[in-house]
């Protein structure tokens, strides 16, 4: 992996748990075939170089929904008051 890349990814991308998950899936997608976004700079790059690359050049973007997160969140602290109030043990 080349450092440098990963460096300018971080800068584009400053939250580490987003750039690993976007790096892990883009490389996944780069193993099963799909095009890469941006020149392969040799014959032999390195799939998690490549999509570094893409992250680093802007090609390749994250976005966090933090409506869907909280919504998310919400209905989870509901259906566990709903299901605490209906427990044969709840007292």
């Amino acid at each position: 992996m080349n450092t440098e890349f990963l460096k300018q990814a971080h800068e584009r991308v400053p939250s580490i748990p987003v750039l690993v998950n976007l790096i892990s899936k883009r490389t996944k997608q780069l193993i099963a075939g799909e095009k890469p976004l941006v020149k392969p700079l040799s014959s032999d790059e390195d799939k998690v170089d490549t999509a570094l690359r893409e992250v680093a050049e802007g090609r390749l973007i994250s976005e966090v929904d933090f409506d869907a997160i909280a919504k998310a969140e919400d209905a989870k602290t509901r259906w566990q008051k709903h299901a605490a109030s209906k427990s044969i043990f709840a007292l």
